[in-house]
């Protein structure tokens, strides 16, 4: 009832509330504008880029219906107001390419997560440190040891970890971009998350069971976000992937049995047959031979040339539907939905499922690990309430981080 009272009355103050561009081109039947021209660099625009308004902080400031009537959404959009996704195959140089497009394009970068992001409590603590206290079921399993141990009962946890941290990290950018009209460029995202867990299926490194529970909640969570404006897919052949994970000689890369040709063989096509294909219905699609890098300005300058409004005029056209919010409090309800209720979100990887073994464990060890885990350095509180750790004014403090990372 509470959810349908605030889409209501959101509506009912958005009507009055609406700038004369949106009310004109509600009376139109025009779609109203989102972007008005294409994405421009720093040196097609001559400097950084000049923000409409401030941002909004989102990390410590609650955003409401009340807080719309004063900060209004659409106004802070500009043509650089997009979501930008990196993908491409193991060491195929994402994070530099992403880092130099971030910074040309003055939009925020989010790198490619890790498991470091759950075992490295807020106070630098490493929760792995406690493997020895754990029984088996509850130790940590992070890429390190999939590399060594690929076939082990946690492979098919640590893949649903990886999902839930793109998924939590893609709504964060999605915070990010409808609070301060800032765009964003990830490395990875969830959209494409399936492709490994593909791949692992197919080398038998995860049961039948534990991929149909991946895309349960894959079903389940996916349809909530809003699909990226533009993918950038940095290819290359699986013998140059080869030699460049032995180039970088990460250790348990170079020694692991996983990155073998068919492992690497099944990502590529998984990408190229299925991804690809299907992200391409949404977003615009870039892909480049990265066999032996590329400039960034050459990417930058095939950027600027893509006309983003150009399917506005069709309505029955898929390419940026999701993006399409015609009224201001359209554009309400999505960023109270990701700033306010991610937990809500997050909450929907909860699917009640006791049919696959490696993925549960028993009541015996979850007590174990509940009293070893909260017990550890920083743990025993949120965040800032950790007297042991040095938090100080615990007695006046009143409030609670609003957009916390896992």
């Amino acid at each position: 009832m509470t959810a349908v009272f605030r889409v209501g009355l959101v509506r009912l103050v958005s009507r009055a509330a609406q700038s004369p561009n949106l009310l004109q081109a509600q009376i139109n039947g025009l779609p109203a504008a989102f972007q008005r021209c294409s994405i421009s660099g720093k040196t097609m625009r001559g400097g950084p880029r000049v923000p409409k308004a401030a941002p909004y902080p989102y990390k410590t400031k609650k955003y409401n219906v009340i807080s719309s009537f004063f900060d209004k959404t659409s106004t802070r959009f500009d043509e650089n107001s997009k979501v930008i996704c990196v993908e491409g195959p193991i060491a195929s140089g994402k994070t530099k390419f992403a880092q130099e497009l971030a910074d040309e394009l003055d939009m925020q970068y989010y790198p490619a997560v890790n498991m470091d992001l759950i075992y490295i409590n807020p106070y630098g603590f490493d929760m792995r440190k406690l493997d020895p206290e754990l029984p088996p079921s509850c130790r940590s399993y992070d890429i390190r040891n999939f590399c060594q141990d690929p076939n082990h009962d946690l492979a098919a946890l640590f893949q649903i970890r990886m999902y839930m941290l793109r998924y939590s990290q893609y709504i964060d950018a999605l915070q990010h971009i409808l609070s301060t009209g800032q765009g964003v460029v990830l490395e990875r995202s969830p959209y494409s998350d399936f492709v490994f867990m593909e791949a692992m299926f197919r080398q038998g490194y995860v049961s039948r069971g534990a991929r149909s529970v991946y895309n349960e909640l894959r079903l389940n969570t996916i349809g909530e976000l809003l699909k990226p404006h533009l993918v950038i897919y940095l290819d290359r052949p699986v013998e140059s992937v080869k030699k460049e994970i032995k180039a970088r000689n990460v250790d348990y890369e170079v020694q692991s049995k996983v990155f073998s040709d068919a492992y690497l063989r099944d990502v590529e096509m998984l990408y190229k047959q299925q991804y690809l294909k299907d992200i391409s219905t949404h977003a615009e699609l870039l892909i480049y031979d990265w066999t032996a890098g590329g400039e960034t300005e050459v990417v930058v300058e095939d950027i600027e040339r893509i006309d983003f409004d150009q399917f506005e005029a069709d309505s029955h056209n898929k390419k940026m539907l999701d993006w399409r919010f015609h009224l201001e409090n359209e554009w309400t309800e999505a960023r109270i939905k990701y700033c306010n209720e991610k937990h809500d979100l997050m909450n929907y990887f909860n699917v009640p499922r006791f049919d696959v073994p490696e993925l549960l464990r028993s009541a015996d060890d979850s007590k174990v690990w509940r009293d070893v885990w909260y017990n550890a350095p920083g743990m025993k509180f949120r965040p800032g309430y950790n007297a042991d750790m040095g938090d100080v004014g615990l007695l006046t403090k009143t409030k609670m981080g609003i957009n916390e990372a896992i």
